[in-house]
């Protein structure tokens, strides 16, 4: 099937000039300042509060802001959570924010939490996957990136060893509508259209599995919302399940977040906020609880 997106010639990739004439129908849709920012600010009474990168697409800078637990200690074990690697996936943002506004304090004197809530604001505001040069971020978490969200990030969880680090994500109609036509034709190759789960599921390390801990995660979201059934195949995402709601991709070899810690447990979470059987507040909801589910079994079978 020959892609239809309407930027390019299909079979040939973007050059400069398909990149240019892409990002000029790029526009803001909301504020990270008031969205992101602000609550961020409003938690600097309970957090130590860092900028570890300044992003600079001008005329816009972009501060990305890290928090971490007021009391670290140097002999808890550490847990990360990383949100907005992908600016669209809303939930992320937020089930990241929720999770420090009213579960953070669960942890206090067990676990040092280092919670990075928007890793790609410009992509936050666009409401979109990509950075402005066209660049899928949740690809470039590698040593020679050229993403500087992935490399800022990288730079900030470099000192640490982490026990569990949780990536949140989302699944979203737009994946199938427009992201996936645009990589195609980005990358001068055929569209292979897909299905969207409907419903939260998570991704384990192919390396290094973690069954019992993803589980315990899908046992906690699904009081909170549903989980993804596999389609007819087995599969979500054209991926095989191996287990109720889960799936297992090669995150170093891919360049994905969820790769940067070496962590002992470590996942990505996908929300589907689109589904007739959710709503925002169950979407951020679900994020928060599967960081909670996590760290508790972490903490557990350490």
């Amino acid at each position: 099937m020959t892609s239809t997106y309407p930027i390019g010639t299909p079979g040939q990739p973007w050059g400069e000039t398909e990149k240019s004439l892409w990002l000029s129908k790029q526009k803001k849709h909301r504020s990270y300042e008031s969205d992101v920012l602000s609550v961020i600010e409003g938690l600097r009474s309970r957090f130590d509060i860092s900028e570890y990168g300044n992003i600079a697409y001008p005329p816009e800078h972009y501060p990305l802001l890290a928090l971490r637990s007021r009391k670290w200690r140097e002999d808890l074990p550490m847990a990360l959570i990383t949100g907005g690697v992908h600016g669209y996936e809303t939930s992320g943002v937020h089930g990241a924010l929720r999770l420090a506004q009213s579960h953070a304090h669960e942890f206090a004197g067990r676990c040092n939490l280092l919670i990075a809530p928007c890793v790609s604001p410009w992509g936050y505001e666009r409401i979109h996957r990509w950075t402005p040069r066209a660049i899928d971020p949740n690809r470039s978490f590698k040593p020679d990136t050229q993403v500087e969200e992935c490399a800022a990030l990288m730079r900030l969880v470099a000192p640490f060893k982490f026990l569990v680090h949780l990536d949140l994500h989302e699944t979203t109609d737009t994946d199938e509508s427009e992201f996936g036509p645009a990589l195609a034709a980005r990358d001068g190759k055929p569209h292979k259209p897909g299905t969207i789960p409907d419903g939260f599921y998570v991704v384990d390390d192919g390396k290094k599995p973690q069954p019992e801990f993803q589980a315990a995660i899908i046992a906690a979201v699904e009081k909170v919302t549903h989980i993804a059934p596999s389609d007819p195949r087995g599969k979500l995402i054209d991926t095989p399940v191996v287990d109720h709601g889960v799936i297992r991709y090669e995150f170093e070899e891919l360049g994905l977040c969820a790769g940067i810690t070496g962590a002992k447990y470590t996942t990505t979470t996908e929300v589907y906020p689109d589904s007739p059987r959710t709503n925002p507040e169950q979407c951020n909801a679900a994020q928060a609880i599967a960081v909670c589910a996590a760290i508790e079994f972490a903490l557990a079978h350490r």
